[in-house]
């Protein structure tokens, strides 16, 4: 009679006895459900980095983007905020930057001052 122990990753110990044909048979059906398992791992993981990679940036993030490459260091307008992110492929209506461009405000990351009536937004 064969015998056969299979230590499970949680660490089960598992102990197999039998004719050596119905052994090997239950040892293959064991490593191909490992192989499976480790497969679908694989796969789940990759899904999760394309869907990490896939997330579209919040328009806040982009405006500070936009900061960080030196795109404020002189005052813009809404206008020209909403040119520069549809250079770089992003449309947003101009009614939605301006909530987003108080917010940076708000929150010191941007400057605003108004120039000949109009507002404008720098450091």
């Amino acid at each position: 009679m064969a015998k056969a122990t299979i230590k499970s990753q949680s660490g089960a110990v598992i102990v197999i006895e039998g004719t050596e044909k119905e052994v090997s048979h239950i040892l293959a059906v064991v490593e191909r459900a490992a192989t499976v398992a480790q497969v679908k791992e694989a796969v789940t993981k990759a899904h999760a980095v394309k869907r990490e990679q896939k997330k579209r940036m919040a328009a806040s993030d982009l405006v500070v983007e936009l900061k960080e490459d030196g795109f404020f260091n002189k005052p813009k307008n809404l206008g020209e905020i909403t040119n520069a992110l549809e250079e770089k492929g992003y449309v947003y209506p101009m009614t939605t930057l301006s909530g987003v461009v108080i917010g940076l405000v708000q929150k010191k990351l941007l400057g605003r001052k108004r120039v000949e009536g109009k507002w404008v937004y720098g450091k």
